[in-house]
């Protein structure tokens, strides 16, 4: 059942003329002084969050964006800081670069927060797809195949390093540890120091496409699904839970899965859609052109396939296509009941803040969701008031 509500926050700030006619996306330029409002704004909203029972905060890692859509180069940073202004809120990686890290030094930066935070930041990985930012990093991207080799030996690698005493890993990218004498001995293995100290390690990986699919259900990861039409979400959701089958996990229908929605509260429908209109699209305006339209026509054929629809999709799509909610809080609460009883295994909603949304409108926003939606689902955030344990970052 649902019963955690979370929010994804990709690190954007102010954004001025915001829409299908206002300033191109690639026109967009801001001085530092401009692009560190998304620290301001994140903490702001996890103080927020916190305060009202919401279960994690979700961020994206991102670099070089200048633009001002996606602000945050360090969720593992970000998220230990946050965890010592906070007292229960989770802060999860949506997603970890992988590519355009050292493997050794992900997993160490992971471990080290899980320590210091009592287990509050959750570890998510994606292979990435900027090709400014991955490609400039010296890993590939624009060809795929190579992107897919390498994220899998590393995940290799950050796997041993969790769960292993000591261990070492020969492969075509890294030779761990490095053959060399050490202090009058060949060195054969290392220990990653610290361990997380909260293991099996949760993980989470978006589901991009069917082969990415398997790979999360094989290595028994969390998928999450973002802003997608719900032909799509069903399939997505059957097809993960018949993978894990496969791998000896027997799941209910949305178990072990995150399903991210927009959303906007209003008197009417129409009322909502025009008040988030010019956010929506300006979202589209920027990752339209990386293949971020996740709908379907009737025949369930994905946008861009041969004989479905290819375009910046409007509001009115969305809402058809159930990627977002426009209306009455009561309607949300509705829609989120008839989610959650066609996956009965669902339990994590994680709610979008729209690209150029100003934060005291979101604000707003979220606070009427926590007063008149999540009072609904009785046992909402029932693991988000768990005291941290361990060492303590406050």
């Amino acid at each position: 059942m649902i019963d955690k509500f979370s929010v994804l926050y990709v690190g954007q700030i102010e954004l001025e003329n915001i829409g299908r006619e206002g300033t191109p996306a690639d026109e967009r330029t801001y001085p530092n002084e401009r692009l560190v409002e998304a620290l301001g704004h994140s903490t702001d909203l996890a103080k927020f969050m916190d305060e009202r029972g919401f279960y994690a905060l979700w961020s994206a890692e991102h670099h070089f964006q200048r633009e001002g859509y996606e602000c945050l180069p360090n969720l593992i940073l970000l998220g230990t800081y946050l965890a010592a202004r906070t007292q229960h809120l989770k802060f999860g990686c949506a997603f970890n670069i992988v590519p355009m890290w050292h493997p050794i030094r992900l997993a160490e930066d992971y471990a080290m927060a899980d320590v210091l935070t009592g287990g509050r930041i959750i570890f998510g990985v994606g292979r990435g797809y900027h090709s400014r930012e991955v490609e400039s990093f010296g890993a590939p991207v624009i060809d795929n195949d190579a992107n897919k080799e390498l994220f899998e030996e590393q995940m290799e690698i950050i796997l041993k390093a969790f769960n292993e005493n000591s261990f070492s890993h020969t492969g075509k990218h890294y030779t761990i540890p490095a053959k060399v004498p050490y202090r009058g001995y060949d060195l054969e293995e290392v220990t990653l120091v610290p361990q997380p100290v909260n293991r099996p390690v949760e993980i989470w990986q978006p589901i991009a496409s069917a082969r990415t699919l398997e790979y999360i259900a094989s290595k028994g990861f969390k998928a999450m699904v973002g802003l997608t039409g719900e032909k799509l979400v069903e399939r997505l959701f059957h097809d993960y839970q018949e993978a894990a089958a496969k791998h000896g996990r027997n799941l209910k229908l949305g178990e072990d899965m995150g399903l991210n929605i927009g959303f906007y509260l209003a008197d009417t429908q129409q009322e909502a859609m025009e008040r988030v209109r010019h956010s929506h699209d300006e979202r589209y305006k920027w990752f339209a052109p990386f293949g971020f339209v996740r709908y379907s026509d009737d025949e369930g054929r994905p946008w861009g396939t041969p004989g479905a629809p290819a375009r910046v999709p409007h509001i009115e799509d969305g809402v058809a296509q159930k990627a977002w909610y426009c209306g009455q809080p009561g309607g949300f609460i509705q829609f989120l009941e008839d989610l959650q009883d066609k996956y009965p295994g669902l339990e994590h909603i994680i709610l979008h803040w729209p690209e150029g949304t100003p934060w005291p409108e979101f604000r707003e926003q979220l606070d009427m969701f926590a007063r008149e939606v999540m009072p609904h689902f009785s046992s909402s955030q029932s693991g988000s008031k768990v005291a941290a344990g361990g060492a303590s970052a406050r």
